[in-house]
C-alpha cells in the first residue's frame, strides 16, 4: 500500500514532481501539488516502450503481474476477462504478423493477450441450468472490455514499478478470428488488445509523450466544448516540438489523429469488427 512519508528533502521532491508533471504536458505546471509518493512518480513516468533488452524476466514475474491485474476493480465481481501469456517465439512471431507486422511483439520476452471473456459465465450457466440471456447483449461485452482494460492497466503500473516497460498492441484486433484460432479461444471470447512486456533497451530510450492539456479533458459540472479549440491548438505546437525531437515530421496531434480515422482502410481491418464479433459467437442484441 502506498504511503505518504515526510521526504528527507522536500524541496528536491517538489522539484522532481514538477519536472514529471511538466514532462507529461510539455508545458509549465502551475497547480498546487498534493502530497507526492512513488506511485505518482511511476504513473507520471509512463511511456510506451517498443525496444527491449535481451534480458529474461525474473521467475514469478507473470504471476505477480496477474495478481496485480486481479486486484483491479471489476463490475459486480463478474471478472469477465482472461489473459493469455505468450512466451513461445514462434507464436509471438505469428501474432506479430496478425497485428500488422509489429516487430516489438517478437522482441518482447512476454506478450500478453487480454480477453473479454463471456464464455466462463456461459459455461457456469450451462452447468447449473441457469438462464444467461443477459450475456448476449452489447452491455455485457462492454463490461468485459472494460474489465480487461482495468486489469491490464493495473499490470502495467505493477511492471513499471518493478523497472520493466510495456506497450499496448491494438493491432491484435486487426484479424480477431485468426488471433482467436491461434490462441484456441472458445466462442464468446474476444481478444481486446495485446501487451508487450520486458526490460527496456537502455540504448534506445523512449521519452514521455506529452498529453492533451487538462482543460481539454477535464470538465467541471458540465461538458465545455467551446474552450477546447485554443488549448488543442497549443497542444499541436507542443506535440510538433516533441515530434521534431523524435526525428518525426512536426504534424501535431490534430493532423495525426485525424489521419488515423481518415478512411475505412486506415482502420487496418478493424472496420469489420462487427462481423468478427458475430463470427466469434457474440449476438450483441
Amino acid at each position: 500500500m502506498s504511503t505518504v512519508t515526510t521526504p528527507a528533502n522536500p524541496a528536491a521532491e517538489i522539484a522532481d514532481a514538477m519536472r514529471a508533471l511538466e514532462a507529461r504536458y510539455g508545458t509549465p505546471w502551475s497547480a498546487p501539488l498534493p502530497a507526492w509518493n512513488d506511485t505518482l512518480d511511476t504513473l507520471l513516468a509512463h511511456r510506451s516502450v517498443r525496444n527491449y533488452a535481451d534480458r529474461p524476466l525474473p521467475e514469478g514475474t507473470l504471476e505477480t503481474l496477474i495478481a496485480a491485474a486481479q486486484s483491479a476493480s471489476t463490475s459486480s465481481n463478474l471478472q469477465t476477462w482472461s489473459v493469455i501469456a505468450i512466451e513461445n517465439p514462434e507464436r509471438r512471431a505469428r501474432l506479430a504478423e496478425l497485428a500488422g507486422g509489429q516487430s516489438h511483439v517478437r522482441a518482447a520476452p512476454l506478450f500478453l493477450v487480454w480477453l473479454a471473456d463471456l464464455s466462463r459465465l456461459e459455461a457456469a450457466g450451462a452447468r447449473s441450468g441457469a438462464s444467461v440471456e443477459g450475456l448476449h447483449y452489447m452491455e455485457t461485452l462492454v463490461v468485459g472490455m472494460i474489465d480487461a482494460a482495468l486489469a491490464a492497466q493495473n499490470a502495467v503500473v505493477a511492471l513499471e514499478s518493478l523497472g520493466m516497460s510495456a506497450v499496448y498492441i491494438g493491432g491484435i484486433r486487426n484479424q480477431p478470428e485468426q488471433v482467436a484460432a491461434e490462441l484456441g479461444l472458445p466462442p464468446r471470447v474476444l481478444p481486446v488488445f495485446g501487451l508487450c512486456v520486458g526490460y527496456p533497451d537502455e540504448t534506445r530510450p523512449a521519452d514521455v509523450k506529452p498529453r492533451l492539456p487538462q482543460e481539454v479533458v477535464l470538465h467541471r459540472e458540465q461538458y465545455d466544448a467551446p474552450s477546447q479549440a485554443a488549448a488543442i491548438a497549443q497542444y499541436d505546437e507542443v506535440m510538433g516540438g516533441f515530434q521534431t525531437a523524435q526525428g518525426l515530421s512536426a504534424a501535431g496531434w490534430t493532423v495525426r489523429s485525424l489521419a488515423r480515422w481518415r478512411s475505412r482502410e486506415s482502420l487496418h481491418g478493424r472496420d469489420r469488427l462487427r462481423d468478427a464479433l458475430s463470427a466469434l459467437g457474440f449476438e450483441l442484441r
